[in-house]
């Protein structure tokens, strides 16, 4: 059978599988990133990173500059894990055909 009814619903299965792909690579990408950044931060400052930036031990310049850092490895894990699920899932589209 073939016609704009088996289009449409290959489509939204592409749309499907693009939502859950990017979904999944984002969550692991967020995770990846956090260890990361909790890595590195140790290692570059000698402490533990901040769990709790309220806490009145932590300085306002690590506060601040640990929320930039996270807040741009986690952009940037979004993104990539965002393009790569399309990437991926256009890879799955064009072996179905």
């Amino acid at each position: 059978m073939t016609g704009p009814l088996v289009a449409d619903t290959n489509e939204t299965e592409q749309t499907l599988a693009l939502k859950v792909g990017t979904v999944a690579l984002t969550f692991a990408a967020g995770w990846a990133a956090q260890k990361l950044v909790t890595f590195i931060w140790a290692k570059a400052t000698g402490h533990d990173a901040p769990k709790d930036l309220d806490d009145e031990e932590v300085g306002i310049v690590s506060a601040v500059t640990f929320a930039a850092v996270a807040a741009g490895v986690g952009v940037l894990a979004r993104r990539f894990a965002g393009k790569e699920a399309k990437r991926f899932v256009s890879r799955l589209a064009s072996r179905a055909s």
